[in-house]
């Protein structure tokens, strides 16, 4: 009588009827566990390839020359640049925007690509969407490209041009002479070559 007193007072509130076992688990099989982990690498692996793909094509995309010139302030820059050696020559060959302006390396061309919100913005306000403001402010923006030539030891015209490549005896007697000082001395290209590309600001010197 005792022990059956028990049984109906440790049952639980539901009437007595029997619970199943609230402790225990159901492990899912090793061998799918497997498989969905699989899967969601597998997965992630494609959506980073697709996404790296997308990048590097947005980036190849804005290096082209005519995305560069689409923005209104660039007409004046691009009509210099056409009458320039660098466009218009007897090989046939010229440079593009991002040949002068984007590094090749991976490191450096995403920072400028990242500093490059600058241009965006400076496009949104106009300041330099016509010849005389371009004018205006030509001495300021020649002078930081020339301090990031310098820094970057001319690396964007290195890609093309370089002291050991250079045949002298088909140059003029100026640059024959010049280019041989300016190796011994460690100089580089935009030290001498302004105005290759873009009219010069009035300079004193």
């Amino acid at each position: 009588m005792t022990t059956t007193k028990a049984k109906v007072a440790a049952a639980p509130a539901t009437g007595g009827a029997p619970q199943p076992d609230q402790g225990r688990h159901h492990k899912r099989h090793p061998l799918r566990q497997f498989w969905r982990k699989a899967w969601l690498v597998l997965a992630g692996v494609v959506v980073g390839i697709f996404a790296m793909a997308g990048f590097v094509t947005a980036i190849e995309w804005t290096n082209r020359t005519e995305f560069c010139v689409s923005c209104h302030s660039m007409k004046t820059n691009y009509d210099e640049y056409k009458e320039s050696i660098h466009y218009n020559n007897r090989s046939g060959a010229h440079a593009q925007c991002a040949d002068c302006h984007v590094p090749r390396a991976l490191g450096p061309k995403l920072v400028r690509k990242f500093l490059a919100y600058n241009d965006v913005l400076q496009e949104i306000k106009g300041t330099i969407d016509t010849p005389e403001k371009l004018n205006a402010k030509r001495g300021e923006l020649a002078e930081r490209v020339w301090k990031y030539m310098i820094a970057s030891d001319s690396r964007e015209c290195r890609i093309c041009h370089s002291y050991d490549s250079m045949n002298l005896q088909k140059q003029g007697n100026a640059a024959k002479r010049k280019h041989p000082e300016a190796a011994m001395e460690g100089k580089t290209c935009i030290n001498c070559h302004k105005g290759v590309a873009h009219k010069l600001p009035p300079r004193e010197d």
